[in-house]
């Protein structure tokens, strides 16, 4: 089929208002051709291939450095080699730990012994291939054998924290018990240790992820419960990865840590157990009711402690060194071949890992089948595509940092962008990453049909917030030409792309009704997902048709579509927020120290309760917020004259190009943030007592919340200069 007459067909699939529409960095023929090569792509997409891929891959338990996960890597590898890409399996040694003793018993008032398993489930022919079935445990835990008095921390969050402080409850030389939630896992026992707590329990609450959200698994998709939520809780608000090779790929050849001295493994035992073996637990603790914010969904009254509950923890793990793989699959570009378009989900599973991660990874293989398709008819990538299928994530964002620090150099001179997917539902579209490409994204949104309602997933995003946003979100979505996509914090494989190096990233997924329940639990199985999470796999080929879309746009685009609008905007609402806080926590501590100081206070949790004083804060000063906003309004002038180029449709040189997608290399410093070098963003970083949550403009945040005042001037000026830099390198684009 000759190429004109291949324009022509596709275009009669398209509806014409669409068709007239220039798509961010192309004119109006490229922008027809490109529409044309997406309807084609989307010919290409099988929902039953899908399911067929999702049934086989998900068959048996396959974590890092199991035999199962070498077949799944094999089985992917193939694939790609079979579609016509250039495979590598990237191979490093990394450090796994594995349960070796796991034991938990009550040992006073009463006895209990924890029965630390999940059941099998006659609904569930899965849950009966436990062949090499990791048990319920959480990686990185130190080893450890404690007893002690429990204490009920609610979620184990700072605040949390700070009421147990007002009630005079410490948990020095006890046991916390914490409920998942509230924020990523690891923190729980980071902050749990910092407070002098000698162990940590986490358990699901049934109020979160239990018969308090909906019917339990089989009946529904929420916690059975014997479910038990695996998990890293390695410390990787410091670093992610390897936690023997910080900054360096885990090749052999890598000079390697002593385990002793890595600090990203906890300084205290931590244990996940479920709400079952959590009731005795609970129930035994007396003290203090909880204030009502902490009431969970067990049928007990929830006490603080401590004691008269006393349990015992003995853990010990297998600390192995295994091979961990990445399968790397390279389509070459036929314009730019060394300007590369990373797509990358993982492979690895705590189990059988239906939802996380395969139901995502058919998603890319789906992708990367109908590309090679197009690729095989003449109509392939201009720049190249590398698809990427991560091992070891689970553990710490493992396979993919690897690779990052181990290609470093390379990566920095070629990579234009990462796209990532991990975990996939049915429901909404959910989009996060670097907000240079946030106009794009929203063109690729506002094309893709929602397989449920028939609009576009861009304008059923827009109705739920229409329906469950704020006041000012439904003002925004109303006024704002685009959806605003979400600052990234960590919890996939972007961080080491994104916050490590600079590389644009997006993290996309569809979610918000397929419920819970099955998260890192033996139960994350085939028959679970294909009954409540995406049955027919229809929103695993609208994944695809989102990621592709953004992945052929960033591949084939004359001028690269990124956008600098959107970020001066929403740099503009951090910096907002920066002041909004320092203001809210200035008025706050005067009036928390006046009533300290006039000897009237209560606990707002518990009105009814008097308490003793709580300790005098230190008075928030006056910080000045001038460079921020001087850099602010470079970005957005720049920002603006830049817009009228980017949206007319020009083409744009080699050097443009460049110039483009190593711009967000602007917003990072060498030296990193404050006590953890390796996170160089600026801009996006997890928090270090959030994990996955996300800090925006993270230096200056988080020395005003933690109260380092000392350190908030110079982070600002830190801040004010990488926004200039990047006003800078947007104005070179403009000349």
């Amino acid at each position: 089929m000759s190429f004109f007459r291949y324009l022509l067909f596709p275009l009669f699939l398209i509806p014409a208002a669409q068709a007239q529409q220039l798509l961010l960095g192309f004119d109006a023929e490229s922008s027809a051709a490109q529409r044309a090569l997406e309807a084609e792509f989307d010919s290409q997409l099988s929902a039953s291939e899908l399911d067929e891929w999702l049934r086989v891959l998900s068959r048996e338990p396959h974590h890092v450095g199991s035999a199962a996960g070498r077949a799944v890597v094999d089985f992917v590898a193939e694939r790609f080699r079979e579609w016509g890409y250039a495979v590598e399996i990237a191979e490093y040694q990394v450090l796994f730990p594995s349960p070796r003793i796991r034991e938990l018993e009550l040992i006073a008032p009463d006895y209990y012994q924890a029965t630390l398993s999940e059941d099998s489930l006659e609904a569930d022919p899965s849950t009966f291939r436990t062949n090499g079935l990791l048990p319920p445990y959480n990686a990185f835990s130190v080893d450890g054998e404690v007893e002690g008095e429990l204490v009920f921390v609610n979620y184990g969050t700072p605040a949390d924290y700070e009421v147990l402080d007002r009630y005079g409850i410490s948990v020095e030389g006890k046991i916390a018990i914490a409920r998942y939630g509230g924020s990523w896992r690891g923190i729980k026992p980071k902050l749990a240790g910092e407070k002098g707590a000698i162990g940590t329990i986490i358990y699901s609450d049934p109020a979160d992820d239990g018969y308090g959200a909906g019917d339990t698994y089989p009946d529904g998709p929420y916690k059975h419960e014997s479910g038990v939520q695996r998990g890293s809780v390695m410390d990787m608000p410091t670093y992610p990865g390897d936690v023997l090779t910080p900054f360096v790929g885990a090749t052999a050849e890598a000079v390697r840590l002593a385990r002793e001295d890595a600090p990203t493994i906890t300084e205290i035992p931590v244990l996940p157990i479920s709400y079952r073996d959590a009731l005795p637990l609970l129930a035994a603790i007396g003290g203090e009711v909880v204030p009502p914010q902490w009431r969970g969904g067990l049928p007990i009254t929830y006490h603080l402690g401590p004691g008269p509950a006393r349990v015992r923890m003995n853990l010990a793990f297998n600390w192995d060194m295994v091979p961990a793989y990445n399968v790397i699959a390279r389509m070459a570009g036929s314009e730019y071949p060394d300007q590369w378009i990373i797509r990358g989900n993982h492979h690895d599973g705590w189990n059988h890992g239906a939802a996380d991660p395969i139901s995502g990874l058919v998603s890319l293989m789906a992708e990367a089948k109908a590309l090679a398709a197009l690729a095989a008819s003449g109509q392939g990538p201009k720049r190249s595509v590398v698809y990427a299928a991560w091992d070891s994530e689970e553990q710490g964002l493992i396979g993919s940092t690897e690779w990052v620090e181990h290609y470093a150099a390379e990566l920095d001179q070629r990579a234009v962008a990462y796209i990532n997917t991990d975990g996939n539902s049915r429901g909404f579209v959910n989009i996060g990453g670097s907000h240079v490409l946030e106009k794009m994204i929203n063109e690729v949104m506002n094309d893709v049909t929602d397989p449920q309602t028939g609009v576009s997933v861009g304008e059923r995003r827009r109705a739920r917030i229409e329906v469950t946003g704020s006041d000012a979100a439904r003002a925004e979505v109303n006024n704002r030409a685009d959806l605003r996509i979400s600052p990234l914090g960590s919890g996939s494989d972007y961080s080491p792309f994104l916050q490590h190096l600079g590389i644009a990233s997006l993290n996309i997924g569809f979610g918000g009704e397929g419920g819970g329940g099955s998260y890192h639990t033996m139960y994350d199985t085939y028959e679970h997902y294909t009954t409540w999470r995406d049955p027919g796999l229809v929103y695993g080929v609208t994944l695809s048709q989102v990621a592709g879309r953004a992945a052929l746009r960033l591949a084939n685009a004359p001028r690269l579509p990124f956008e600098f609008t959107g970020l001066a905007d929403n740099i503009g609402l951090y910096v907002g927020e920066l002041e909004e806080l320092a203001e809210n926590m200035r008025e706050q501590t005067e009036s928390e120290n006046a009533r300290i100081d006039s000897g009237v206070y209560e606990l707002a949790l518990d009105p009814t309760r008097s308490l003793g004083p709580p300790l005098r804060k230190p008075e928030v000063p006056h910080f000045n917020f001038a460079p921020l906003r001087n850099a602010l309004d470079e970005l957005s002038q720049a920002a603006a004259a830049y817009a009228a180029i980017a949206e007319n449709g020009s083409a744009a040189s080699e050097r443009d190009n460049v110039l483009l997608y190593t711009s967000e290399r602007e917003l990072t410093r060498d030296d990193g943030l404050p006590g953890r070098p390796w996170f160089t963003h600026h801009i996006y970083a997890p928090g270090f007592y959030t994990g996955y949550g996300v800090k925006t403009i993270p230096g200056v945040r988080e020395a005003i919340e933690e109260r380092q005042y000392e350190l908030v001037e110079e982070e600002i000026y830190t801040a004010a200069e990488v926004i200039s830099g990047m006003a800078a390198r947007v104005r070179e684009l403009s000349q």
